[in-house]
C-alpha cells in the first residue's frame, strides 16, 4: 500500500519564501581559521574566530574550507564563546572538524573536545573526515568554554567551524532526572520516510539537520509516505519542522517495523520519537526498545501529532520496533542522544586562589577556567571537583602567599626548592593536608601555622636554615609518622611528645638534636663537638642501641677525614658567600642608580626614615605587605611610611617600576607619593598622610563605623579617579582581587586591564566590601564573582547597607551596569574609560536631581 500526493513538492516550494523570511535570529556561526566574514548559500552569516581564541595556527584548504590547528602539545586549547541568549537557555552547539591532509603527512589526528567541565566527545579523523558533533545544552553561563584537548600520541587537534543556535525552550529534557547537569550529544536525527537528502535551515528554523532514514530501516517491511496536510507543531515542545512531520514510514506487512542503531559507547541514551496522523486511519501499536515493551497500545489519531520520550540506561546497541495491533504502525521522526554528565565546578574561591598563586610564580601555567574538569591543570591533582594536590617545586615563589590557605581540600602540597624564606606561614587553614614538602628552601623558623595541620602525616623540612628548638606543638599531630629535619641549624632536645613508636624522625646534619643531650656529646670536658651519632629516632629500633659502642669505634676513624673535609668546604663557602655579597652590593648600587635616573621621586636615606618616624614609633596600619608608620618630614609635612616585610620585597626591576609609576602620578584626589628608600635591605615607600584615612578604610575599614560615605560622594570619587586612569601604567602586575583575569593566561596587561581594576573599585563603592575576603560562604569570597550576577539581574540587596533608602534606583542601575561590564572576563566586552566616565557622570546627575526632590534623614 502506498499513498502519495503529487503536490507535496509544490507545497514545500510555495512555503519556502515564508520560511526563509524568518531570519536567523540568535544564530552565531564561527569560521575557524578564516580572517574574513562571509554569507553562505543558505543566507547564514559567518564571522571569523580570531576574536575568540589566541592560540593555534590557521590555513585555508580551499575557497569554502579553513581550519585552525594547535601544534603546541598543551592540554587545553579553548574558545571562550559569549552566549547572548536569556539566562538558562536551551542551546544547540554544532562543531565541525576536518583534516584533509592539510599538512601532507597523511596522519589524521585523534583528540577530545569539551564543553564546560564535560569531556563531550572523542574525535578520530582517521575514521571519518570531516567529522561533525552536535550537542544540546541548557546553558546557564554567559560564556561557554569549548576546548580541544590533546591525547598522547594523538596528533595535532584541528577545528573547522562552530555553530550556536537557540532552541525551543522546554524541549528535549522531558522525563529526564536532574537535567541541569546533563548534556545531550546527538547520535541520530532521522526524517522517517524521506530519502531525498537532509533537511535543515530554512526548513528547520532552528537549523537542526534531519538525515534521511534510508540507512536505518529495512525497506522490505515499510514504505515511504507523505501528506501535505498542515499540522500544528507548536503543540510539541521540540517544534520539529513541518516537512519532517509530513513524511513518515508505514509498515507494509503484518510484522514489526524496526530501526537498528549502532551506538559508539556504552552509556545512557535519550530518545524522542514523533508521530503524526498522516493516514486516513488511526493505527494502534506497541513500541519495543531492545525487545522490551516501553509503550503499549499507542494510538496515532488522524490529523493529530504527538511525541514520546524514552530514557535507556547502560546500553550499547539500540533497536526500536513498532508492532501492529490495529491497522499499520507508523513513525515520522526519531532522535537519539547520548547523555553526557557534566562534572560539578570547583569552588570559585579555590580557582581565584590558584590564579593568584599562578601570578606569584611569574609563569604562564595555562591555568584557565576549572582546575579539575574536563582535565586537570598541570601541577594539580583532583578528587572530583576538589583540588587535593598541588606541586610547584623548582619555581621562584619566595613566600607562601595567604591564598594557599583557601585551598581547603588540599591533601598534598609540594613546595620544595621554591626559594621560600623566613618563617612557615599561611598554611594553618589546611585541615586536610596529609603531606607537606618544604625542603631545599631558606626557611629559618617553624612559625605557628603548622599547629593547625591536624591531618598531617609526612612533614619534610630538610635542607633549610631552621634555627633553635623543635616546637613542642609538633607532638600534638596525632597522624604524623615521618618528620624529616635533616641539614638545618636546629639544636637542643627534641620534645618528649615526639618520642613515640608511630613516628620516625630524621635529624642528621644538625648541630646537636636528640631526645637527650647525652646522645649528642661525650661527657668528658675536652670532648669535641661532632655531628650527632644517631640520625634516625625510632622507638622500634631501641634494642639496637646496645650495639652502638661497636659502631662508634668504626666511626671514630672516619671523623678526622670528615673534619678536614668540613673545614675545606667551610672555607669555600665563606669565600663564595663573600663573592655573592659583593655581587649583591654592586647589583643594589646599580638598581639605586637606575632609580635615581628613571624617576623624579625624592630618595630618602634609611637614617632619614628612622628620624621621620621617630624610630618607627607609631603604627598606622598593618597588612600582608608590611606595616605603615606615621612620619613627619623636616618641613613639617606628615607622611605615611610603608615598610615592606622582607618576605614581600620586590625584585630590583619591579621596585624600579613601582617607584617610577608612583612618581609620575599626580592628582588632587589621589594620595601624593613623596619618595622612597632602598637601602639597608629595606624597601620603603613614603606617601602623603591623610588624616581621614584611605577609601578602603572609610568604606569597610576602621573609619567606616564613624563616617558614612553617601552615594553622591562615592560617585564623585569614582568620577575623579576615572579622569586620572589614563596615567595608570600596564607595567604593574596589580594586586590580588583587582587584577584582570586575562593576565593569568597572557601575562600581559592592557588598557582594558585598567578598566577591569577600576570596575572592581566601582563594585567596592557599591557593595561597601573588599575585593577578597575569607568570611562567609566560599562563593562570596571574591567580590566580582559574588556581586556581578546580582547587579546584572537588578537585585540590589547586596548594595552597602549604609546606603539603603538614600539613592536613586536609576542612578544605581547605571553604575551597577557599567561596573558589571567593566569586570567582564572577556576584555573585548569591556567598555573603554571614556564610556565608563560618561555613564558615571550621568549616574551622578541623576543622583543630584534625586537629592533635590527628596528629604533624606540626617
Amino acid at each position: 500500500m502506498e499513498f502519495h500526493w503529487c503536490f507535496f513538492t509544490s507545497f514545500l516550494f510555495l512555503s519556502y519564501p515564508n520560511l526563509i523570511s524568518s531570519i536567523q535570529e540568535g544564530f552565531w556561526s564561527l569560521s575557524c581559521g578564516r580572517a574574513t566574514n562571509f554569507i553562505d548559500s543558505s543566507n547564514i552569516s559567518w564571522v571569523s574566530d580570531y576574536g575568540y581564541i589566541t592560540k593555534g595556527n590557521t590555513t585555508i584548504l580551499d575557497f569554502n574550507d579553513s581550519i585552525r590547528f594547535f601544534p603546541n602539545p598543551k592540554n587545553r586549547n579553548c574558545y571562550k564563546l559569549p552566549i547572548n541568549y536569556t539566562y538558562s537557555s536551551l542551546t544547540l552547539i554544532r562543531v565541525s572538524f576536518m583534516y584533509k591532509n592539510y599538512d601532507g603527512l597523511q596522519q589524521p589526528p585523534m583528540f577530545s573536545i569539551s564543553l564546560g567541565t564535560a569531556v563531550s566527545a572523542t574525535i578520530n579523523l582517521s575514521f571519518k573526515d570531516p567529522w561533525v558533533e552536535e550537542f544540546i545544552w541548557q546553558v546557564d553561563k554567559e560564556t561557554l568554554l569549548l576546548c580541544l584537548n590533546s591525547i598522547p600520541n594523538g596528533g595535532i587537534p584541528v577545528i573547522s567551524s562552530i555553530e550556536i543556535r537557540p532552541m525551543p525552550q522546554g524541549g528535549y529534557y522531558n522525563g529526564m532526572e536532574d537535567f541541569t547537569n546533563k548534556l545531550l550529544r546527538k547520535h541520530f536525527r532521522i526524517n522517517c520516510g524521506f530519502t531525498n537528502g537532509s533537511i535543515r535551515y530554512p526548513l528547520d528554523e532552528y537549523d537542526r539537520i534531519w538525515d534521511p532514514d534510508e540507512d536505518f530501516s529495512p525497506f522490505h517491511t515499510s514504505i515511504g509516505f507523505s501528506n501535505p496536510e498542515t499540522f500544528d507543531t507548536w503543540s510539541l515542545n521540540e517544534r520539529p519542522p513541518l516537512p519532517v512531520i509530513q513524511t513518515g514510514r508505514v509498515l507494509a506487512r503484518r510484522e514489526g517495523l524496526s530501526y537498528n542503531f549502532a551506538l559508539q559507547n556504552l552509556g545512557d541514551y535519550y530518545l524522542v520519537v514523533y508521530f503524526a496522523g498522516i493516514l486516513p486511519v488511526s493505527p494502534t501499536f506497541d513500541i519495543l526498545i531492545n525487545g522490551e515493551v516501553v509503550e503499549s497500545n499507542y494510538r496515532v489519531k488522524i490529523w493529530e501529532i504527538g511525541s514520546l520520550y524514552f530514557l535507556r540506561k547502560g546500553i550499547q546497541n539500540l533497536n526500536i520496533t513498532f508492532k501492529d495491533i490495529t491497522f499499520y504502525p507508523l513513525v515520522n521522526a526519531i532522535e537519539v542522544y547520548e547523555i553526557v554528565n557534566i562534572p560539578p565546578e570547583s569552588s570559585t574561591t579555590v580557582v581565584s586562589a590558584l590564579q593568584v598563586i599562578q601570578q606569584s610564580t611569574g609563569l604562564d601555567l595555562e591555568w584557565e577556567d576549572d582546575p579539575c574538569s574536563p582535565t586537570t591543570w598541570e601541577h594539580i591533582q583532583c578528587e572530583g571537583s576538589s583540588v587535593t594536590s598541588l606541586e610547584l617545586f623548582d619555581m621562584e615563589l619566595r613566600s607562601i602567599s595567604p591564598t594557599f590557605s583557601d585551598l581547603f581540600d588540599l591533601k598534598t602540597l609540594d613546595l620544595h626548592n621554591t626559594s621560600l624564606v623566613g618563617e612557615i606561614e599561611n598554611l594553618g587553614g589546611l585541615k586536610s593536608l596529609e603531606y607537606l614538602n618544604l625542603s631545599f628552601n631558606k626557611l629559618i623558623s617553624f612559625g605557628t601555622d603548622l599547629d593547625g595541620l591536624i591531618s598531617l602525616q609526612v612533614l619534610d623540612l630538610k635542607n633549610n636554615s631552621l634555627e633553635g628548638l623543635v616546637p613542642e606543638s609538633l607532638g600534638a599531630m596525632k597522624n604524623l609518622h615521618l618528620l624529616i629535619l635533616e641539614n638545618n641549624h636546629l639544636q637542643g632536645t627534641i620534645p618528649k611528645a615526639l618520642n613515640k613508636d608511630s613516628l620516625e624522625i630524621r635529624t642528621s646534619g644538625n648541630l646537636c638534636l636528640s631526645f637527650s643531650i647525652s646522645n649528642c656529646y661525650n661527657t668528658t670536658p675536652n670532648a669535641s663537638i661532632d655531628a650527632p651519632k644517631v640520625s634516625v629516632f625510632d622507638k622500634k629500633k631501641e634494642k639496637l642501641h646496645s650495639h652502638l659502642a661497636i659502631v662508634l669505634g668504626a666511626v671514630g676513624g672516619v671523623l678526622f677525614i670528615l673534619i678536614t673535609i668540613s673545614i675545606s668546604v667551610l672555607f669555600l663557602y665563606i669565600r663564595s658567600r663573600r663573592n655573592k655579597e659583593q655581587f649583591k652590593k654592586r647589583e643594589g648600587e646599580q638598581a639605586d642608580l637606575e632609580l635615581r635616573n628613571w624617576t623624579a621621586a625624592k630618595t630618602f636615606s634609611y637614617r632619614e626614615i628612622k628620624a621621620a618616624t621617630r624610630n618607627f614609633k607609631k603604627t598606622l596600619g598593618r597588612g600582608s605587605f608590611g606595616s605603615v608608620y606615621l612620619g613627619k618630614l623636616p618641613d613639617g609635612k606628615q607622611t605615611a611610611v610603608k615598610v615592606r616585610f622582607d618576605k614581600t620585597k620586590l625584585g630590583a626591576d619591579s621596585f624600579i617600576n613601582e617607584v617610577s609609576i608612583l612618581s609620575s602620578i599626580c592628582h588632587q584626589n589621589l594620595v601624593t607619593f613623596e619618595g622612597y628608600c632602598d637601602e639597608s635591605k629595606q624597601q620603603i615607600l613614603v606617601y602623603e598622610y591623610l588624616p581621614g584615612g584611605s577609601l578602603s578604610e572609610n568604606l569597610y575599614g576602621a573609619n567606616s563605623k564613624k563616617i558614612t560615605l553617601n552615594w553622591v560622594r562615592r560617585l564623585k570619587i569614582a568620577i575623579d579617579a576615572a579622569k586620572d586612569v589614563s596615567h595608570v601604567t600596564t607595567m604593574v602586575k596589580g594586586t590580588a582581587g583587582y587584577l584582570d583575569p586575562e593576565y593569568y593566561t597572557t601575562q600581559q596587561l592592557t588598557e582594558k586591564s585598567d578598566v577591569y581594576s577600576f570596575g572592581v573599585v566601582l563594585l567596592e563603592l557599591i557593595c561597601g566590601r573588599e575585593p577578597l575576603r575569607r568570611t562567609g560562604s566560599p562563593d562570596s569570597f571574591n567580590l566580582v564573582l559574588w556581586a556581578k550576577p546580582y547587579l546584572q539581574a537588578g537585585v540590589f540587596e547586596i548594595v552597602d547597607e549604609s546606603l539603603q533608602g538614600t539613592y536613586d534606583e536609576e542612578s544605581m542601575k547605571k553604575t551597577a551596569a557599567i561596573a558589571s561590564m567593566s569586570v567582564d572576563r572577556d576584555p573585548s566586552q569591556r567598555p573603554n574609560m571614556s564610556q565608563v566616565l560618561a555613564e558615571l557622570k550621568e549616574a551622578y546627575s541623576i543622583q543630584l536631581s534625586y537629592l533635590a526632590t527628596v528629604e533624606l534623614p540626617t
